[in-house]
């Protein structure tokens, strides 16, 4: 019998299902479940519920419950041998928060394959909706739990980051001010991910260090509830939080509504869940120091394997967990893709046009700088955004296409200093990632071969391997993350870019004067 292993990704826009066979090193199953498209009766935009506030972004657990039963139903009817899955692990899009009554306990392990779970859960929400990572309404308690806390820095030491709108501390804060009568009635609040994984098992689950540490709660070096944290943001607060737990934790056993309902081994094991970005991590292959990825999508992301705990004392960066035990870093910078784009349409281009325009000039740009803040930027923290250009001619295309690159490269260098790592070397995702002109320039400014991956489903990915390190584990069987990982996380063949030499060198003394540029313009914005 194969040794097959289930990872769930309950994401913003979708919930996708992948099956890996350890044995034979590849997966055999990936399907996803579009929620706009599937369950059009939840009125959702991109997964998430329109709110006339613009700062406040929701969803409906219930939705999630109701794709959880779509996908495993197709996966029964397309005769995925879901009675050989051994676990089943997760990833939940981080910061999001779930409010349970007191039923839900009680409806949890009793679930009723005969029902939907959306049926039964349904009365089980002291909150109906979900706050989630897009919500930025929490300015006023990210300011108040911060000052309690001593500052940016002593916030980032305590907890891994600086307070911010997304993450749940802030959110559970807001809650029980505007709504206390709901937050008295409120018996446990978990994450997307810790949600979910309790539907799986039955029973409430743990939150895991990697999702845990996105919460603005939890003590980032004695992986705890962090008390002054939790004192400082709701009353109460500590008896409703579930306890944490490592990111190979057995909850137990399946519950056995899946078994009945779809055929899922009875024996197959409940392993708690994990945010969507330690899970990457994992699917990514990222398992040793200096091995990183950078995300470019809508909003730029830089993250990365950390053995020895750094925190960043600007409040720039995050520190998560990592399903290794050790952990994580992540930085993000809002304006990415839509920033390339945004300079590629000014000058009338496609892509292959704005490669050719990029390749046509050389490294450096002749000290051509641009500081593409279009949007207000996270890192660094730019309020008043606004294009920037220095020694550069809004004339000239080619200087322009190459001045975008250079400048979100030399940002995510810079601005990770805090690491403390060396980059030795990155895996590209996201849908820039094809890109092989930009991967140049981010190899010459990273100084580190840049490599692909041929898996686009990384969260996914990442919880099966997740729940196939837990089953050895639980088993006491050799789990070592290098042979659990073996083949699944190998770049593609042929998809290496090496730094250039002399381009290298060009950049070490290029990003100095980018830094005095960009501490001028923040300078100034402070003055204003």
């Amino acid at each position: 019998m194969a040794r097959l292993f289930l990872g769930l990704d309950s994401s913003t826009q979708s919930l996708t299902g992948i099956v890996i066979d350890l044995d034979a090193r590849k997966v055999v199953y990936e399907a996803s479940l579009n929620f706009d498209k599937t369950f059009p009766k939840y009125k959702t935009y991109n997964g998430t519920l329109r709110n006339s506030d613009p700062l406040v972004v929701h969803s409906p657990p219930l939705l999630w419950l109701d794709a959880l039963d779509a996908l495993l139903l197709q996966m029964q009817q397309e005769g995925v041998a879901l009675g050989d899955v051994l676990a089943v692990a997760g990833s939940g899009q981080q910061h999001g928060s779930v409010y349970l009554n007191s039923q839900a306990k009680a409806v949890l392990a009793a679930l009723n394959p005969n029902r939907g779970l959306a049926s039964q859960l349904h009365d089980c929400f002291a909150r109906p909706t979900a706050p989630i990572w897009m919500d930025s309404s929490t300015a006023v308690e990210c300011n108040e739990i911060r000052k309690a806390l001593g500052g940016i820095a002593a916030t980032a030491r305590a907890n891994g980051s600086d307070t911010f709108e997304r993450f749940t501390g802030p959110q559970i804060r807001k809650f029980f001010k505007r709504q206390p009568d709901d937050y008295a009635e409120t018996v446990s609040i978990g994450l997307v991910s810790s949600f979910m994984a309790s539907v799986m098992a039955g029973k409430i689950a743990p939150i895991d260090y990697g999702d845990g540490a996105g919460m603005n709660l939890m003590d980032i070096r004695k992986k705890r509830w962090h008390p002054k944290a939790i004192k400082v943001t709701a009353p109460g607060l500590s008896a409703k939080l579930p306890p944490l737990a490592e990111s190979w934790h057995v909850i137990g056993k399946v519950s056995p509504y899946f078994p009945k309902k779809y055929g899922l081994n009875p024996d197959a094991l409940a392993v708690v869940w994990s945010g969507d970005n330690p899970c990457s991590l994992i699917g990514l292959g990222l398992r040793e120091e200096g091995a990183l990825a950078i995300s470019l999508g809508t909003s730029d992301t830089y993250f990365g394997y950390m053995r020895k705990l750094h925190t960043d004392d600007r409040g720039e960066g995050h520190v998560f967990g990592a399903p290794t035990g050790d952990y994580m870093t992540l930085i993000c910078f809002k304006n990415g893709s839509l920033a390339r784009e945004r300079i590629r349409d000014m000058y009338s281009l496609d892509w292959d046009g704005f490669n050719r325009a990029l390749e046509s000039t050389k490294p450096g740009n002749k000290g051509a700088l641009m500081l593409p803040w279009f949007e207000p930027e996270i890192v660094p923290r730019v309020i008043r955004p606004g294009l920037r250009r220095i020694n550069l001619d809004d004339r000239d295309a080619p200087a322009n296409c190459r001045a975008i690159v250079e400048a979100q490269m030399m940002s995510m260098r810079l601005h990770s200093g805090w690491m403390k790592i060396k980059p030795k070397r990155v895996i590209a995702t996201g849908g820039g990632s094809v890109n092989t002109t930009i991967l140049q320039v981010m190899a010459d400014v990273m100084n580190c071969p840049v490599y692909r991956l041929e898996v686009s489903k990384s969260a996914a990915l990442g919880a099966a391997l997740r729940a196939a390190h837990a089953y050895l584990k639980h088993n006491k069987q050799p789990a070592k993350w290098p042979d659990v990982m073996a083949k699944f996380t190998d770049p593609i063949p042929g998809s290496e870019v090496k730094p250039n030499k002399k381009a290298v060198a060009v950049y070490n003394k290029l990003i100095k004067t980018f830094a005095k540029h960009e501490q001028a313009a923040l300078k100034e914005q402070a003055s204003r």
